[in-house]
């Protein structure tokens, strides 16, 4: 396993934990990334990322991102 932060532009990653806080955890499956759900970068800029997610695009911090494991 690996953060999303590290994972390259294009690749389409499955969602293997969500980790952080439980308001984080929240926060991230209304976005749609829950475990077992296929995420892929579309372009990183400055460490935060715009991922499609579920057919949406989502802007996700660094910070964010980097509790995503795939």
């Amino acid at each position: 396993m690996m953060p999303l932060t590290l994972c390259p532009v294009g690749e389409e990653n499955i969602i293997k934990k969500v980790g952080g806080k439980e308001d984080t955890k929240k926060f991230l499956e209304s976005l749609g990334f829950v475990v077992g759900g296929s995420v892929s970068i579309v372009a990183a800029m400055g460490g935060n990322l715009i991922v499609n997610i579920k057919e949406s695009r989502v802007a996700v911090s660094k910070e964010m991102a980097s509790k995503i494991l795939v």
